[in-house]
C-alpha cells in the first residue's frame, strides 16, 4: 500500500477501495505542462501520468502515425517474410492464412485477405475449432494446408507451434505473432515476432495485427521500390485498432497513433463487416475505444467462443453488404448465448475461488463441462472481483484446458511457460496479462500451487486492498464539453493508460431515480448553483445505489469519469459514477 495519505482522505470507500490521487512529483509536471501549454489542469494532470514532457504535449495530443510508425525492419526476419509473401503474390502460388479464433487473429486475417484481395489474389482462410483442435496450428491442418498451397502465414499463432510448422511439408510457412517465444524458434522461413527472446523489446506492445500492418508496410515498399502501388494501408487501420484494443494491449507509443487513426476510418462506416456489426449492436455514435473493447470486440470474439471458428474473420474481411448483415445477425445471437454460458461459469469459478480463499499469489477455478469458449472471459471477472491473477481451467475427461488474466507488474506468461518446462502443463503460452494452458487432471493441485509461488515470489500476494486511482480534483462547473475533448486527445485510453478519472468533493445529490433493476441517475451539485448530471451503471448491483439513495441532499465524495452523453439527437455532459464516500 502506498504510504501518501489516501486521497480526500478516502481509505475506503463504498465500494471498499481507497482513493489514490496524484502524488507531488506528477502535481510538479503537470504545473509545468500547464506553464508551458496553457491546458487546463485536469489535461495536464493526464498527460503527467503518462511521462509527457512540456515540451511534446502538443504532438502528443495530436499524434501522427508518421512519425510514430516503427521501421519494420526492425524486426527479425521481417524483409524475408516481406520478400517471400511479395513473391507469391507476384508468381499466382497458393496462399494459406492459418489464424488464431480471437479477435486479433481474425483482424490479422481480415488485413491480409482485404490487402491480396486489393491485388487481385485470393487466400484460403483456416482458422482452428476452440474445442476439437485448440490454439494455434496443429500437426493435421498443417500437413493438409501445405500440401495444397506453397505459402502457409500463421498469424496471432505459431511461435511455439514446432512439430506443427515441421509436419508443413513442402510449403514455406511464415509466422506472423506477438506471443512470448522460446529460445528455440519452430522451423519456419520467418518468424516475426517483436516478442521472440532475441529481439529488444522495443516493440513487445505490438499485438499480431500490428506486427501484420508492419509487414504490410515492408511489403508496400519493396512494391515501390520496383516501381508499383501497393494496396492503401490508412484505410485498413480500422482493423489493427480494434485488434490492438481487443486484445488488450498497452496504449503506448505506435499503438496510440494506431488506434486514433483506426477509430477515424471505422467511423466513416466503410468497412461493410464492421459497419454490420456496428448496427446490429445498436452503436449510433462514432465509436471510441471502449466500444471497440465491450461492444464490437465480444461480438466478433463470438464465433471463436461458442459457433464456428471463422465467423468473425469471414465477417471483418467481407466486401459483401448482404454476407456482412447475414455474419453480424449470428454473431449477435451467438454472443448473446456467450454471455448466457459466461454467467454460469463465471458464478461457480467465483463461489469456487472465494471458498478456497483469496490471501495467496494466484485465485483459480477449475469445473467439469466448463465451455472452453468462456473460461478466459471468467478469468477476467475473477481477476477484477479479487484483484489476483486469476486461472479458470474446464475440464474433458482428465484433460484440462485453462485460460489466465493478470494484474499490472505480474507476468503470468512467463510463469506458464516455466510450468510448461518443468512438465506440470502440457501445454501453454501468452504474454504477461494473458495465458492460456492446458493440464491433466493428476497434475492440476501440483501445477496451481506451483504457479502461485511463482506468481507470489514476483508480489501477487501483496496486492492489498483495491484502489481507485484519481487524476485529481473537478467541480461541476469546470466540466465543459471542450474539456471532454480535450482529454480525449489524450487518449485513447484502455490497457496502460487508464481513462481520466476525477474526484468531485463535497457533493450534494439534488435529485436521484432508478432506472430499470440496477441502474442510477441522479443529479450533483456543488451547493453554489453548479449541478452537473450522473449516471451509474449497475449501482444497485453493489452497495454505491443504496448509498446514493439514503444520502440524497447530504454530502458525498464522488468519483468517475466525465463524458458527453448521446441520446435521441441530444447531447449533455455527465459524470459516470464508479464510486463514492462520505465526506
Amino acid at each position: 500500500m502506498s504510504d501518501a495519505p489516501a486521497f480526500l482522505g478516502v481509505e475506503a470507500s463504498v465500494l471498499g477501495r481507497r482513493w489514490i490521487g496524484p502524488d507531488v512529483a506528477r502535481t510538479r509536471a503537470a504545473e509545468a505542462i500547464g506553464q508551458a501549454t496553457r491546458l487546463p489542469p485536469a489535461v495536464c494532470s493526464v498527460l503527467a501520468r503518462a511521462g509527457v514532457a512540456p515540451q511534446d504535449a502538443q504532438s502528443y495530443l495530436a499524434p501522427a502515425l508518421r512519425d510514430l510508425l516503427p521501421d519494420p525492419r526492425s524486426l527479425r526476419d521481417m524483409e524475408p517474410a516481406s520478400a517471400r509473401f511479395l513473391q507469391a503474390v507476384q508468381q499466382r502460388e497458393k496462399i494459406a492464412i492459418f489464424a488464431d479464433y480471437d479477435v486479433d487473429g481474425g483482424a490479422s486475417a481480415a488485413l491480409l485477405i482485404c490487402w491480396l484481395r486489393a491485388m487481385g489474389c485470393q487466400a484460403t482462410l483456416y482458422i482452428p475449432d476452440r474445442i476439437d483442435e485448440g490454439y494455434g496450428p496443429n500437426a493435421p491442418a498443417m500437413a493438409a494446408l501445405a500440401a495444397a498451397h506453397d505459402l502457409i502465414l500463421c498469424v496471432d499463432c505459431g511461435t511455439l507451434s514446432h512439430a506443427p510448422i515441421d509436419a508443413a511439408r513442402g510449403a514455406d510457412v511464415i509466422v506472423l505473432d506477438h506471443h512470448l517465444g522460446e529460445e528455440t524458434l519452430p522451423p519456419a522461413l520467418a518468424v516475426v515476432n517483436p516478442n521472440r527472446q532475441d529481439e529488444t523489446g522495443d516493440l513487445a506492445h505490438l499485438c499480431a495485427a500490428g506486427v501484420v500492418f508492419l509487414m504490410l508496410v515492408e511489403a508496400n515498399r519493396q512494391l515501390r521500390a520496383g516501381g508499383q502501388t501497393g494496396p492503401d494501408l490508412m484505410a485498413m487501420l480500422d482493423l489493427v485498432a480494434l485488434a490492438t484494443v481487443a486484445d488488450v494491449a498497452p496504449l503506448i507509443g505506435v499503438n496510440r497513433a494506431f488506434v486514433r487513426q483506426g477509430l477515424r476510418v471505422m467511423a466513416r462506416r466503410q468497412r461493410a463487416g464492421l459497419r454490420a456489426l456496428a448496427d446490429v449492436a445498436r452503436l449510433d455514435v462514432p465509436p471510441a475505444a471502449y466500444h471497440l473493447g465491450f461492444v464490437l470486440g465480444p461480438r466478433v470474439n463470438a464465433g471463436g467462443r461458442i459457433g464456428a471458428a471463422d465467423l468473425g474473420a469471414r465477417l471483418l474481411a467481407s466486401d459483401d453488404p448482404h454476407e456482412a448483415e447475414a455474419l453480424a445477425e449470428k454473431l449477435e445471437a451467438l454472443n448473446a448465448e456467450r454471455r448466457e454460458i459466461e454467467a454460469a461459469v463465471r458464478a461457480s469459478a467465483l463461489a469456487q475461488a472465494e471458498a478456497r480463499g483469496a490471501e495467496a499469489g494466484l485465485v483459480w477455478a477449475a469445473g467439469d463441462g466448463w465451455h472452453p469458449g468462456v473460461i478466459g472471459i471468467a478469468a477476467a471477472r475473477l481477476k477484477e472481483a479479487l484483484n489476483r491473477p486469476a486461472i479458470v481451467i474446464g475440464f474433458e475427461g482428465d484433460e484440462g484446458k485453462g485460460s489466465g488474466r493478470s494484474v499490472p507488474g505480474i507476468d503470468l506468461g512467463a510463469a506458464i511457460h516455466r510450468l510448461v518446462r518443468e512438465g506440470l502443463l502440457s501445454k501453454g503460452g501468452g504474454h504477461k496479462m494473458a495465458a492460456g494452458l492446458s493440464v491433466q487432471r493428476a497434475n492440476l493441485d501440483a501445477a496451481m500451487a506451483r504457479l502461485d509461488a511463482l506468481l507470489s515470489a514476483q508480489g501477487a500476494a501483496q496486492a492489498g486492498i483495491r484502489t481507485l486511482t484519481l487524476d485529481g480534483v473537478l467541480m461541476p462547473g469546470a466540466v465543459s464539453a471542450d474539456l471532454i475533448a480535450q482529454l480525449e486527445d489524450a487518449g485513447p485510453f484502455g490497457a496502460a493508460m487508464p481513462a481520466p478519472r476525477f474526484a468531485f468533493p463535497d457533493m450534494r445529490i439534488q435529485s436521484i431515480r432508478r432506472i430499470g433493476e440496477t441502474h442510477l441517475r441522479a443529479r450533483i451539485s456543488d451547493g453554489q448553483g453548479a449541478t452537473l448530471e450522473a449516471i451509474a451503471f449497475g449501482a444497485f448491483d453493489s452497495e454505491l445505489g443504496p448509498l446514493m439513495a439514503a444520502m440524497q441532499g447530504q454530502r458525498l465524495h464522488l468519483a468517475g469519469r466525465i463524458e458527453v452523453n448521446h441520446w435521441q439527437g441530444r447531447q449533455t455532459l455527465q459524470l459516470r459514477l464508479e464510486d463514492a464516500a462520505r465526506a
